[in-house]
């Protein structure tokens, strides 16, 4: 017999009903999360740990689940962020680290350099428009690794580096890994979806939210790193970054649907910088404080022929990765691994059913593992490293394999950290104490459609997933729609676009970061840079629903 899902288990204890007090309990271990990132400071395993024995507690304790089925969830949990989590981070990681040890590197910094010495636009090129490349073809942490371990080897302070990373990643989230979130979040909403039409519907409403973000990113980015004076030098750079990115993720999410935003407006972004840094280039170039002072220009010291070479490992990872989002591949090799999709997690598969208000009507909690290797997007970037390591001048496989052990030591602790917050998460869906929270917000009333963003947010905090955030609250954020009164689509893509918000602050994309720029045990320090942007963008898309809700009702499709 399957054991039920409580939602406010509070309420005999106390007599009253209504989410909160059960939804204020529930929070405890964000709170500590929160803390001993953000007060403590402490490294990123030590408060995963802490967050997730809380969580196994009150989920025994207050919410009533089995001990047994509390220890299970949080070890399958584990595992998936063991794989594919971990397992993209670490190719990521890998090929960076083959490039550094080759010298190859070097000649990268150097052609970045000789076409621009503007940390700015350094910044630009790299964490936003190269980054939402990959976060549009891979996504689940793949550009934080790979963007974030390329600004420091261009000499970024580690600190920055990640952070810009981080806060870049946010405009093309929604639609990362060719549009699996919106995918997903029509899937999960329980609206009509004949045909694709929810996913459609949903890929609309995100690509006219998402883009204001968009217009704005590449001035985040620059005030962020040098303040809001010296950005006015590199104003054209940006507003030609800005408005080709979030014009080309407007009209392709509306008009080609959720599968091509990203990397179209990467593409076209990149684009738009070569041809203008041919015509112009900043007055003053900007290096951090800490830095030697810019000597002039800097000059091209290797043949094209090098450079080409020396791109050759990012760009074979491109094609690779760009192959294996798409659906017909991902179609074609799911035939070839039937067996390692849906593996049902034993004790837990069937065993938990949830409840409504949180669903229409009873349903059991799936709980089956995919073990996709071959589709899975580290897979791609493994292959990629495979075949880089025949481009790389004097390099061969046995350096290769070398340098992937030294990687996944230099990572061990990211890896523990990861682990135990993706068992965080699940512990927390599969007792019922992320419904609790998502169900309290619903006691806003007309004031839904501003906290339905936040929902996302909390979301995305928990499980460092917007694909996950959107599984978790779609079909809370339409039935609460329904219930206030809102167009239910609204407050679905909300989801997903509220939840981009989240990624900076979430502990694995953090654990991510600080794994690729040498700042293993520094989370919180690098939690404390990105927990304000991540509140005042929050804010931004709050600000945004509310308005489309009621007043801006001529923006929605």
């Amino acid at each position: 017999m399957a054991w039920t899902q409580v939602y406010d288990p509070l309420e005999k204890m106390l007599g009253s009903s209504g989410y909160l007090m059960s939804a204020l309990v529930a929070g405890i271990p964000l709170y500590i999360l929160f803390y001993m990132l953000a007060v403590k400071r402490a490294a990123g395993h030590k408060a995963a740990f802490c967050g997730t024995l809380s969580a196994v507690v009150l989920a025994i304790i207050a919410w009533h689940m089995p001990a047994d089925m509390a220890i299970n969830a949080t070890i399958k949990g584990a595992c998936f962020g063991i794989f594919p989590i971990v397992w993209i981070i670490v190719t990521a990681v890998w090929i960076y680290n083959m490039t550094v040890e080759s010298g190859e590197f070097e000649i990268i910094k150097n052609s970045l350099a000789s076409m621009t010495d503007d940390r700015r636009l350094q910044a630009i090129f790299i964490a936003f428009a190269f980054g939402s490349f990959i976060e549009g073809t891979a996504g689940f942490g793949t550009p934080v690794a790979i963007t974030a371990a390329m600004l420091v080897g261009l000499g970024f302070n580690p600190l920055y580096a990640a952070g810009i990373c981080l806060i870049a990643n946010t405009a093309p989230v929604a639609f990362g890994a060719i549009g699996v979130p919106i995918i997903v979040a029509g899937a999960a909403s329980g609206l009509p979806n004949a045909g694709g039409e929810a996913v459609h519907h949903i890929s609309q409403i995100v690509g006219r939210q998402l883009p204001i973000l968009s217009l704005i990113v590449p001035c985040w980015v620059s005030i962020t790193m040098c303040g809001f004076k010296r950005t006015l030098e590199v104003l054209p750079a940006l507003a030609v970054a800005g408005v080709c990115f979030a014009g080309t993720q407007y009209w392709t999410s509306n008009h080609l649907g959720p599968y091509l935003p990203d990397i179209l407006a990467a593409m076209v972004t990149i684009i738009g910088l070569i041809v203008l840094l041919r015509v112009w280039k900043p007055k003053n170039i900007f290096h951090f404080p800490d830095e030697k002072p810019s000597e002039g220009p800097v000059k091209a010291s290797h043949s094209a022929g090098q450079v080409f070479r020396a791109w050759m490992p990012y760009i074979i990872l491109a094609v690779f990765v760009t192959i294996w989002g798409l659906p017909s591949f991902k179609t074609a090799m799911k035939a070839l691994e039937g067996w390692a999709l849906g593996i049902p997690w034993p004790g837990l598969h069937g065993a938990i059913e949830k409840m409504p208000p949180l669903v229409k009507a009873p349903t059991i909690y799936g709980a089956s593992f995919n073990f996709n290797f071959i589709t899975s997007g580290g897979s791609a970037i493994f292959l990629a490293g495979i075949l880089s390591a025949f481009v790389i001048p004097n390099y061969d496989i046995g350096k290769a394999m070398k340098c992937f052990v030294r990687t996944v030591c230099q990572l061990r602790y990211p890896i523990a950290t990861i682990a135990m917050i993706l068992g965080l998460a699940e512990i927390m869906n599969a007792s019922g104490m992320s419904g609790t929270l998502g169900l309290a917000f619903t006691m806003t009333g007309a004031l839904y459609p501003f906290f339905a963003p936040i929902l996302g947010w909390l979301g995305v905090f928990l499980t460092g997933s917007d694909t996950s955030s959107n599984a978790l609250f779609a079909n809370l954020q339409a039935t609460t729609a329904h219930q206030v009164g809102v167009d239910p689509y609204l407050t679905v893509a909300s989801n997903s676009t509220g939840g981009v918000t989240g990624k900076m602050i979430s502990p694995q994309s953090i654990s991510v970061a600080t794994s690729a720029t040498g700042m293993v045990g520094q989370e919180g320090n690098l939690f404390r840079f990105t927990v304000f942007h991540s509140l005042a963008m929050t804010l931004v898309v709050c600000l945004i629903t509310l308005l489309q809700a009621y007043p801006l009702k001529w923006m929605l499709p």
